[in-house]
């Protein structure tokens, strides 16, 4: 009898580590196609006034207390108006989240992603633009900039440049331009992103975000 409740304890702890270990490592098993649909499956839920608020207990706040295994990163603008989290309906420990105004690349950023990638386990890296964005539309005005604005303009110009030869709407194509922009560099930087791009092991996409009715659209 005493054997039998000791093993049965036993089974009950092997359980116990197996589900935290499940937990712990969740994000990191998570593919680029999967994390893409989980991405896009929370934003539905958001247009659709749905939300499910998932991981934004305190058990989950225990559980990603000591270690975190994110199943996506996102590369996104700073707007007050465009929260990862909120647009697609993710909690605590779900998102390796980097934002600067106009979603641009510096080196900063790209050190974060490579990190997220090399040591976070994440295989999936989103750049998410968005619908009338300031930083973008500075770009296209030109000008003199105060402060340290010019950084920004200077590092937007080339897509706004590009957008220019394309029909329609400057503002809007110039946002999705930008956007190809930054994922065409992720894509190439070297030695780390690219390289796992080009074995297949890292996704990389982007997609623009409509301020008017909280879709995010996956962009070609």
């Amino acid at each position: 009898m005493k054997r039998t409740i000791a093993v049965l304890i036993g089974l009950i702890v092997l359980m116990s580590f197996c589900a935290g270990a499940m937990v712990a490592t969740e994000g990191s098993a998570i593919s680029g196609d999967v994390a893409q649909q989980k991405l896009m499956d929370g934003n539905k839920r958001y247009v659709d006034a749905r939300l499910s608020h998932p991981n934004q207990t305190p058990q989950r706040r225990t559980e990603v207390a000591k270690e975190q295994h994110p199943f996506a990163a996102i590369v996104s603008c700073a707007d007050s108006r465009v929260p990862p989290e909120i647009l697609f309906d993710q909690g605590l420990g779900d998102l390796f989240v980097i934002r600067l105004a106009g979603n641009i690349l510096d080196y900063a950023t790209l050190a974060s992603l490579e990190y997220a990638v090399e040591h976070l386990g994440v295989k999936y890296i989103m750049v998410l633009g968005h619908e009338r964005c300031g930083a973008v539309e500075a770009a296209i005005k030109g000008g003199e900039t105060p402060g340290h604005i010019g950084s920004l303009v200077k590092a937007i110009q080339p897509a706004v440049d590009n957008a220019k030869k394309q029909p329609g709407d400057l503002l809007d194509n110039a946002v999705r331009a930008n956007v190809t922009m930054v994922v065409q560099k992720l894509k190439s930087s070297s030695p780390i992103l690219g390289e796992l791009v080009k074995k297949g092991a890292l996704t990389v996409v982007g997609a623009r975000y409509d301020l008017d009715d909280g879709v995010v659209a996956i962009l070609p």
